[in-house]
């Protein structure tokens, strides 16, 4: 099932296309592959690791993830649409843009999350979500970061964390824009819609128990 009839089944679709055929000025989205920094002390990282409501819940809660932002990276067409990166036709992943601190969460420590909160074996799916945008994906803003990712994923695939073989691609980032604005803090805004107690909040229990050292103080473990 995919996250898309997840939606439909529970009426959180209905919603949002409401929200979109009411209101053109909620789904103004920014196609600039790299977002201007004010504090140029902060860094950014993309991820792709499924849905990105599910990424973006579990990062916005670390210390020194100053905002999460859930967008589009990778594809071919300029600024697509959600109706069309689910189709799995535009080439694109759903990921999220996280802006840190790095004086007090590094780069490695935010892979180390990523590693342990989606599956990175399982090419093109994470749990009852399927298609290319699902993929769990790595988009570097830079060779530092790039260097990173591919120690960082190698260490970790010979671990005993995963016993299948991790199959992650890592790519510099392209194509990136931002989600409409009904995606943004989706799991907070939305915490009784079905996706997010069926999926989400079994999620978030199981990082917030095994990362409770990295959590913000206003979050309740």
């Amino acid at each position: 099932m995919s996250k898309l009839t997840t939606i439909l089944l529970t009426g959180v679709l209905f919603i949002s296309i409401t929200a979109i055929t009411t209101s053109t000025s909620g789904d103004q989205k920014s196609s600039k592959d790299e977002v201007q920094i004010e504090n140029q002390n902060l860094e950014q990282a993309t991820f792709g690791a499924g849905c990105f409501w599910c990424v973006e819940a579990i990062f916005e809660e670390l210390k020194g993830v100053k905002s999460v932002e859930a967008g589009y990276a990778g594809g071919h067409v300029e600024d697509p649409s959600y109706r069309e990166v689910v189709n799995g036709n535009t080439g694109h992943a759903e990921v999220t843009r996280i802006t840190f601190d790095p004086s007090v969460i590094s780069y490695d420590q935010l892979l180390t999350v990523l590693w342990h909160t989606h599956n990175p074996t399982t090419k093109n799916r994470q749990g009852p979500d399927v298609g290319p945008q699902y993929r769990s994906v790595i988009f570097y803003h830079n060779e530092k970061q790039k260097e990173i990712a591919e120690r960082s994923l190698k260490e970790t695939d010979e671990s005993d964390l995963w016993e299948d073989p991790i199959v992650t691609e890592i790519e510099p980032l392209s194509n990136y824009s931002k989600a409409e604005n009904y995606h943004q803090n989706y799991y907070e805004n939305n915490p009784n819609a079905g996706y997010c107690q069926v999926v989400i909040a079994p999620k978030l229990k199981k990082f917030r128990k095994e990362f409770s050292h990295m959590l913000k103080e206003s979050v309740n473990p």
